[in-house]
């Protein structure tokens, strides 16, 4: 069936407070109006684009990148600018040079001309133009603007400024009809100009939220915005409720007349033909020693680190290194070792505390020998497949502890090393969990304040609680909801805003830092005084960026402060690398709980665990670290009796003995659950791998399949099995 229309107009979820849109929710009702394109064009920003994009191409819909922009008189760098009028400019991605183009666009607004709002100026639009097809916008466009105050000369003008920026048959006059009188009269002129100027026109309708119904779910968004109830009189309201996605007969049925401007939509859909790279890796380069090239360097770096970590090199610590490095190398991450390797050095250097390592990467003798981590792997038997598996090819991740206090040395000096256009912080959104959604509704609808915390605090805060799980738990909560009308309203409406993003900050930790300008990759914004990527943490690393995490850690600050004290007081120079793990008194403080203060080990809760477990080995310290957990938790009781007594031990297989007994009988590592899986079951260490993340991350299609090849073996494509 040949698409009739495509909706090119449409504001997500990611119109903060101003878009009720879900991409998932929206791509069905698109397929449910036989439509096979539509166009993401959010407020100001790209922050949806990654997740509308892969929402469309997983539903058989053509996604068409786009964004309303704000466009200022003067020049949009002006800080001396007060002036906040400013208008609504649409723009679509036609081609991969108009999306870097965009990017660019989206990005200056923010990053050099925020003020309320991410401006731009038509100077801007002039050079970064190409590639980009333009819609005048709604009643905020320049263009409507004029004609809605009878300035029907300077409409024009405008009208042919914006044609002559961005070319003939790239800008259009945008019909929009949501029932309003003004609509109507500025649509009159705008098919006036089409007849005088030969300006195109495009049929669009201004998408808040997906159905009519949705309409009160959008306002309740606008009050939370404004911080207004909806009794209030004096707010932000929109005039009607047809800001929703419409069918072609419901677009035709407003513009009769207009064929051509509905056609128009289609055309412009078939033009943007924008693919996402989810597939190349944009890893930056490290500035090389004269005379090296990068896997030289590295494995020059790796060999003077081995002979300084081991006393003795067997070659099962020589095979591990070979292996590392070769798989390092196939991989292509080379560089990105270097840089990581460099980053630590420099902090190390100037006296900032570095964390001995968290996280998979401890498992990596190239880590170990450049000084990225100070665990030794081969002696705690860690696994290299778990942080890099040549089986399934993925960026590397390396958390790394910095003291809270210097870790933007860190920070500033990667930004002086690889340029301030090549590392961004990055953005996370703040959502609209179960009890804070009830909260903003119960306010918005001037519900009393007594009632919505009563209401609010039935939802239970369990980790990844929901309204609807809320519901079905808790019987109490159920029961309001059923017998009390206003209640059934303050729920659903807040049902309806939960998960929606509320606002934009600054991750934590999270640096990316990419071979060009990151303009380049992705649009930029800007949190007070950081500027940040629009697109999140597992988005960059989709489209194949650096990520790195700098965590500060009050911890390792604190640990920097003590020793100081020891120094000065006792004269005393404390090196934890030459340091064991050991000392009978620290194992008596753990099993008495005189745990407060120390990371990870200090509530309520993980004291009196300590009491009943007795440590005695630092093998006990890192199982109860790792037990005392919502999952492994109920093993904690079957992991202290077999500690006290061992005869209790029973293993289904001998095999077992060797891994688990490190762990009195009880799998406790994610490193455990690979090494029976290959052990037991026959699987590579890769594949191994494979199982342990689908666990992680509770896929049970995978979990399922590979429990058949676990069970009976994996069929090859001759028909044979593979133990």
């Amino acid at each position: 069936m040949t698409a009739k229309f495509s909706h090119l107009h449409v504001h997500t979820s990611y119109s903060l407070l101003d878009g009720s849109v879900r991409p998932d929710e929206l791509m069905k009702r698109v397929k449910e109006l036989d439509m096979d394109s539509i166009a993401i064009t959010d407020h100001g920003s790209m922050f949806g684009v990654v997740e509308f994009y892969k929402q469309a191409v997983k539903n058989g819909v053509k996604p068409i990148l786009g964004c309303e922009i704000y466009v200022t008189k003067g020049n949009y760098k002006d800080t001396e600018n007060r002036d906040r009028e400013m208008y609504h400019l649409t723009l679509l991605a036609e081609t991969q040079e108009g999306y870097l183009n965009l990017m660019k666009i989206v990005s200056e607004g923010y990053v050099n001309g925020f003020y309320y709002r991410p401006r731009v100026d038509k100077e801007l639009l002039k050079e970064y133009s190409e590639g980009i097809i333009a819609l005048s916008g709604c009643l905020g466009g320049e263009v409507q603007k004029h004609l809605m105050y009878n300035e029907y000369d300077q409409a024009k003008d405008t009208a042919n400024t914006y044609n002559d920026i961005f070319g003939q048959d790239n800008f259009y006059l945008e019909l929009q009809d949501h029932g309003m009188k003004e609509q109507k009269l500025v649509n009159q002129q705008l098919i006036r100009l089409n007849r005088e100027e030969d300006i195109p026109l495009v049929a669009t309708n201004d998408i808040h939220y997906i159905n009519k119904s949705d309409a009160k779910v959008h306002d309740a968004l606008l009050c939370i915005q404004t911080g207004k109830t909806i009794n209030d009189e004096n707010r932000m309201k929109f005039d009607s409720d047809e800001f929703y996605l419409k069918s072609y007969d419901e677009m035709k049925s407003l513009f009769p007349n207009q064929e051509q401007a509905l056609e128009n939509t289609v055309k412009i859909a078939e033009r943007c033909n924008v693919k996402l790279d989810f597939d190349t890796m944009h890893l930056p380069e490290y500035d090389l020693p004269e005379g090296y090239t990068n896997s030289e360097y590295f494995r020059e770096l790796c060999e003077e680190g081995l002979k300084e970590r081991y006393d003795v090199i067997t070659d099962e610590i020589r095979d591990r290194l070979e292996f590392e490095i070769k798989t390092i190398e196939n991989m292509d991450y080379v560089d990105y070792f270097l840089i990581v390797w460099d980053f630590i050095k420099f902090a190390k250097d100037n006296g900032i505390m570095v964390g001995p390592g968290r996280g998979s990467a401890a498992g990596s003798i190239v880590s170990y020998t450049l000084g990225i981590i100070d665990i030794d792997p081969i002696k705690y038997d860690l696994l290299f497949e778990r942080f890099l598996n040549p089986e399934r090819v993925s960026m590397p991740d390396i958390d790394i502890d910095f003291c809270y206090e210097r870790r933007e040395e860190v920070i500033d000096y990667v930004i002086d090393k690889y340029g301030d256009d090549k590392v961004a912080q990055i953005v996370t959104f703040g959502t609209m969990a179960a009890r804070g959604a009830v909260r903003d509704i119960g306010r918005v609808i001037d519900t009393p304040y007594g009632e919505v915390d009563a209401i609010a605090k039935q939802i239970p805060t369990d980790i990844g609680m929901t309204i609807d799980k809320a519901l079905e738990v808790n019987s109490e909560l159920k029961s309001m909801y059923d017998s009390d009308e206003s209640v059934k309203e303050l729920i659903d409406l807040a049902n309806a805003v939960e998960g929606l993003p509320r606002h934009t900050s600054t991750h934590a930790a999270g640096v990316v830092i990419s071979k060009l300008p990151v303009t380049e990759y992705v649009p930029l914004s800007r949190n007070k005084e950081s500027i940040t990527t629009q697109f999140t943490m597992t988005e960059l690393e989709e489209l194949g960026l650096l990520k790195m995490d700098f965590l500060g850690l009050r911890t390792l600050t604190v640990i920097r402060d003590a020793l100081k004290l020891i120094e000065d007081n006792y004269g005393e120079k404390i090196d934890f690398s030459k340091s064991n793990h050991d000392d009978p008194k620290v194992y008596e403080m753990f099993a008495k709980g005189q745990t407060l203060g120390i990371f990870q080990f200090e509530s309520s809760g993980m004291r009196q665990f300590l009491k009943e477990l007795k440590p005695t080995g630092f093998e006990n310290i890192v199982a109860a670290n790792s037990l005392y957990r919502p999952g492994p938790m109920s093993q904690i009781p079957t992991y202290i009796a077999n500690k006290e007594d061992p005869s209790k031990l029973k293993y289904l297989d001998p095999k077992l003995e060797e891994i688990l007994d490190v762990t009195y009988g009880v799998m406790v590592y994610q490193e455990q659950v690979m090494q029976i899986v290959r052990d037991i079951g026959g699987f590579s260490m890769g594949r191994s791998d494979i199982v342990r993340r689908a666990m992680g991350k509770k896929d049970m299609a995978v979990m399922e399949e590979e429990r058949q090849n676990f069970i009976y073996g994996k069929t090859l494509e001759n028909g044979d099995i593979e133990i």
